[in-house]
């Protein structure tokens, strides 16, 4: 990536390209209301054909215990070797939950469980003599979690002697399947009237905190500035100065954060408090948050205001709302409706856990062979961003006083196994969506919706601050990534930090803020990255916030040769044409060891290019690009090199890259790259094929 100096030409501009908002999630699946259909079940795939609230699978019979076979980017996509299937294997044992059960029954169909915790007890009384798999089927419902459901190997949630346990949503695989929610919200009732602001609404909520609001189904929006603050301004050790006194006038000041934008980095700092007189304002910001975004974009970086949030004097637009906490344990909150919302029968739910569900295991001892298909995960926040220490962001990450962190998954795992997501959807959660990470090998992500969630939707390898690990043969196949990076929008549609023998295919990613995949850490590691690939995924609409991403982002030593080197092959790249600078298939920071071969890249700032960074001896090298199609744009402020890409030079803080080699490759017609495509039999033939496979498209919902 190109590091903006402050008061760069290349400065990131305070909003997207075409000065909108990116799209909000559209009402497309409100995720308790997403139809039910089940198309015909595939040849090829040894299995039935299922509706999952809306997604395909295969519904694995019990004699494929322990793997997850698909056909999909023309490999083979397998987990570990599964037992043979022998004809007289015993059915699956079931257990049974729904909402108008009870936990002290013994989680049959005529007398299921009430809660997800009491069925997870009654599969650790079974686990260790397991002759089937163990299937917990949910019935229709919302399931509000007191707690997190955590998971780990030696409390015996792990399926054993060679199965599975699976929780699914009932009838999963037939065209009875029920529609279940897990939620970590909290219904908000009791609105009236708020006597101070006209057209508020208000409610008593207890202690409740949270940052993040839903109003029938739909994410609220924290109330805002629009705009940087006013007057002429400073920044300074401590904060800033204005010669503006509006900032006084400003309600709730401590509760204030300011957006910081520098380049592809975006971050938020709490206001400490704003003092001044009639010409001039002091705006004090919170440590070690201040000091931390110092560090991390540099002083003169830190005038680059985007936004001021979070007061009530902003609490002007309808769908807006503001959490009052100035008198602890009484704490109200404040809605605009929108027009015809009638608050005496909204349904208005506030996100209280952080997290969902999660799961462990421990060296040698890995949680395993456990199956989430069909399910909703829903109504999460993350409060991390509120501490005193804030939130200096780059990527998916975020600094304190002892280093990098990464933003958390609301459904995570680490050291896991043969773990398999089918089917499901993640949505209204405050930081990424699903994170596999921590050593864990071997898992399954495939035919999952995940959007409407504040940070990223897949996070899986090395995470920050680990800087070892071994996460092999992972897949991440046929699912839809969309209007992720809500608000934390430095964040990726799916992150492979450091990985081996990993498999993104078949994926759509689209309308995110900031990259598209990203594979590579965020430093050098080495030795850790091969085999990896990334296969006939359909990206476009990135980069609608932050410039210098790209749909497909790589970087770091991908291997140690083309054998075993990153290949990225047959994906459609489009419609994300940035005016400041993104790469469609961007080989950034020290690539090293990637075939780029047979994709369709083109309405980009620049289809290919990336920042060799020579002067850190850590030049981008070893790229060969075969047969692909491409409009070989380049923004005007970088020169063209005698080959194709733009590649910034040693005056723009990059460099030369090397060993670069080009075989066989298509220019597209650079006025109407779109349209030469089409016209193109192979080059359409790679948009054809690129994302979700067919059966998966329709019952995703995409079209």
């Amino acid at each position: 990536m190109i590091v903006h100096r402050a008061g760069s030409s290349t400065a990131a501009p305070p909003g997207p390209a075409d000065g909108r908002d990116p799209p909000p999630p559209k009402d497309r699946y409100p995720i308790d209301q997403r139809p039910t259909r089940v198309p015909p079940a595939r040849p090829e795939s040894g299995g039935r054909a299922i509706e999952r609230g809306g997604s395909l699978a295969i519904l694995r019979t019990p004699a494929r215990k322990g793997t997850a076979a698909a056909l999909a980017a023309g490999v083979l996509v397998t987990g570990l070797p599964a037992p043979p299937a022998s004809a007289d294997q015993p059915a699956a044992e079931q257990l049974y939950v729904a909402p108008w059960g009870k936990d002290t029954w013994p989680g049959t169909a005529e007398r299921p469980f009430a809660t997800p915790g009491r069925a997870q007890q009654a599969v650790r009384a079974r686990t260790a003599g397991m002759k089937a798999d163990l299937v917990v089927n949910l019935r229709a419902g919302t399931y509000t979690l007191d707690a997190p459901l955590r998971l780990s190997d030696e409390t015996g949630d792990s399926g054993r002697n060679g199965h599975r346990v699976v929780y699914q949503a009932h009838g999963y695989g037939t065209a009875r399947q029920e529609k279940v929610i897990i939620s970590g919200g909290r219904r908000i009732p009791g609105w009236r009237p708020d006597d101070r602001l006209p057209g508020v609404w208000r409610a008593d909520v207890g202690a409740l905190d949270t940052r993040q609001l839903y109003v029938d189904g739909r994410r609220a929006a924290r109330p805002a500035l629009g705009k940087p603050f006013p007057g002429k301004v400073t920044a300074t050790k401590t904060g800033y100065e204005t010669d503006s006194a509006a900032p006084q006038s400003w309600w709730s000041p401590r509760d204030m954060e300011v957006l910081l934008g520098f380049g592809y980095a975006e971050g938020r700092c709490g206001v400490s408090g704003i003092s001044g007189d009639a010409r001039h304002s002091v705006i004090t910001m919170d440590e070690p948050c201040w000091s931390l975004a110092r560090e991390l974009y540099g002083a003169e970086a830190l005038t680059g205001v985007s936004d001021v949030e979070n007061s009530p004097s902003f609490l002007r637009e309808p769908g807006g709302w503001y959490l009052d906490r100035s008198r602890p344990g009484h704490h109200v909150l404040l809605y605009l409706p929108r027009p015809g919302q009638d608050m005496r029968r909204a349904q208005v739910v506030a996100p209280v856990l952080e997290s969902l569900v999660t799961g462990a295991g421990r060296e040698g001892r890995p949680l395993h062979d456990v199956g989430f298909k069909g399910l909703a995960f829903a109504y999460a926040t993350w409060l991390a961003p509120s501490e005193p220490a804030g939130f200096a962001s780059a990527w998916s990450m975020y600094m304190r006083p002892d280093g990098l962190r990464t933003v958390p998954g609301t459904v995570a795992f680490h050291r896991a196994e043969r773990l398999t997501f089918e089917g499901n959807t993640f949505a209204h959660l405050g930081a990424q969506a699903l994170e596999i990470s921590g050593n864990s090998s071997h898992n399954v992500v495939d035919g999952n919706v995940i959007t409407d969630v504040s940070d990223g939707g897949i996070l899986m390898g090395v995470v920050p601050p680990s800087t070892k690990g071994v996460n092999r043969g992972n897949r991440i196949t046929n699912n839809w990534i969309n209007h992720v990076g809500q608000e934390y929008r430095a964040s990726s549609g799916i992150w492979d930090t450091a990985t081996s023998e990993t498999t993104i295919a078949h994926n759509q990613v689209d309308h995110v803020p900031y990259s598209g995949i990203l594979t590579g850490p965020s430093d050098d590691l080495r030795g850790i990255m091969r085999k990896n690939r990334v296969l006939n995924n359909r990206v476009f609409k990135t980069n609608l916030v932050l410039p210098d991403g790209g749909g497909i982002y790589l970087r770091g030593e991908q291997g140690t040769s083309y054998a075993d080197g990153a290949v990225i092959r047959g994906n459609a790249v489009d419609d994300s044409k940035n005016p400041e600078w993104n790469v469609g298939i961007y080989t950034d920071d020290s690539t090293n060891w990637v075939t780029v071969d047979r994709n369709a890249v083109y309405d980009y700032a620049a289809a290919i290019g990336g920042c060799s960074e020579v002067w850190g001896d850590r030049p981008v090298q070893n790229v060969l690009y075969r047969g692909n199609f491409w409009d070989d744009a380049v923004p005007t402020w970088v020169a063209r090199r005698e080959y194709p890409g733009a590649w910034p030079t040693a005056e723009q803080e990059c460099g030369d890259p090397a060993k670069l080699r080009f075989e066989h490759n298509t220019l597209l017609k650079p006025d109407a790259p779109g349209q030469a495509c089409a016209a193109n039999a192979a080059c359409a033939a790679i948009l054809a094929n690129a994302g979700p496979l067919p059966p998966y498209r329709r019952t995703l919902g995409i079209r």
